[in-house]
């Protein structure tokens, strides 16, 4: 465990006491449980629990709990070196809440958790827990992480940002498949631009056609696919990771592959979610290789094989479609080059995301380094805008 002397004593100021005291009432009675006094815990008010006394407790009152948040307890009594423990990383863990200081305290344990075996070997579980472990293994390297996924995962609220983005893309299909009367290769109708949603680069000051482009689709084969990598990969990692951290990923990944076309693919317009799409599973497919060994999914060599054909077929797709001769010159085809700007989002800013699970991203100094670079291109991208296609006297398209 860190050194105890780095942690804030929770009593230390009237705001901290306070703050802690709102804790210890969750803790104690929302959560109902170790219903002792708080002064049990610490009665010199110094921050801290010696490990003699916290052990007692748990013996006491161990019974109480669930079983994996007590393995986690006595993880963290037998990780510590210095004979006490920060009352506030057991705050942290009582009310669902892990502090950098506590992830440590984990890691550094001097012996493996107790219990009856792994997460997997578990029996007896209804459907809902065994899918909610099945996704545990799908996106968590850590036995660790897996049991306290498993323990407090509520589903609520549900994965209901990727299922949304989802209804939502198929019911601008439908819609325009019904007014164009063509489900395959849309963008060959002379009406399929004239939308207020693709992004066209005449139109480039409309601002909200940057992310709104998304919604709209070449045609049922490009629907297909992306739908189903953004199910596949996007609901399980909304599961574990929450729809604000995954919607940012997403967000990004669309939002720079829009601004990626207009600075490198300057006559050419998008369409698809493929921006999206790509930076969560580029994301996800970097942080298994990563964590290849931890990692418990099944056939995850040949998952991760036909992920990689998939993306492989869909980019190949649009790559040809780019190149084809266009239904009405001088008007291109729309863009491949989104997929490029979803992969760049996914291998940083995704990826940070994705293996900081259980800490606050605020807190990674690597998050902030990856959102600055991601802001600062951005910004770049507004000015090139504004500026380039005056400045290279770019011919543009006409919008049908």
């Amino acid at each position: 465990m860190p050194d105890a002397s780095r942690d804030v004593p929770v009593h230390s100021s009237p705001a901290v006491a306070a703050n802690a005291e709102g804790d210890e009432i969750e803790v104690l009675e929302s959560i109902d449980v170790l219903p002792v006094a708080p002064e049990d815990f610490d009665s010199e008010s110094s921050g801290f629990i010696s490990t003699e006394r916290f052990r007692d407790l748990l013996a006491a009152h161990g019974s109480e709990l669930d079983p994996h948040k007590l393995e986690v307890l006595l993880a963290l009594a037998d990780g510590n070196a210095d004979g006490k423990i920060c009352y506030q990383d057991f705050v942290n863990l009582m009310s669902n809440k892990r502090s950098n200081s506590f992830r440590r305290a984990i890691l550094q344990g001097s012996r493996q958790l107790k219990g009856a075996g792994a997460l997997g070997e578990e029996v007896g579980l209804g459907l809902s827990q065994r899918l909610v472990r099945h996704i545990a293994y799908e996106t968590l390297p850590r036995e660790i992480d897996r049991k306290w996924y498993f323990d407090s995962y509520t589903c609520c609220p549900p994965p209901w940002l990727i299922l949304a983005i989802t209804i939502a893309e198929v019911a601008v299909f439908m819609y325009y498949g019904l007014q164009l009367d063509r489900w395959v290769l849309q963008v060959s109708s002379p009406h399929f631009l004239r939308g207020p949603l693709p992004y066209h680069p005449k139109l480039r000051i409309q601002a909200w056609r940057y992310l709104s482009y998304a919604f709209m689709h070449t045609g049922i084969e490009h629907l297909g696919l992306n739908m189903a990598m953004q199910l596949l990969v996007g609901v399980p990692l909304e599961m574990v990771h929450g729809a604000l951290r995954i919607g940012l990923v997403y967000v990004c990944g669309v939002l720079a592959g829009s601004l990626a076309v207009s600075v490198t693919d300057m006559t050419a317009p998008v369409v698809g979610s493929s921006g999206g799409v790509y930076a969560l599973v580029s994301a996800h497919l970097a942080n298994v290789v990563m964590n290849w060994s931890g990692m418990k999914c099944q056939f995850k060599l040949f998952r991760m094989a036909m992920a990689l054909v998939c993306m492989s077929v869909e980019f190949g797709r649009a790559v040809w479609l780019r190149f084809y001769p266009p239904a009405f010159p001088p008007c291109p085809n729309p863009s491949f080059v989104a997929h490029l700007g979803g992969v760049m989002v996914g291998l940083t800013l995704g990826v940070v995301v994705l293996q900081n699970y259980e800490q606050r991203l605020q807190e990674q100094s690597l998050f902030w380094i990856f959102f600055s670079v991601y802001l600062l291109f951005v910004l770049c991208a507004v000015f090139w805008n504004i500026f380039a296609y005056s400045l290279l006297d770019v011919r543009l398209p006409p919008t049908l």
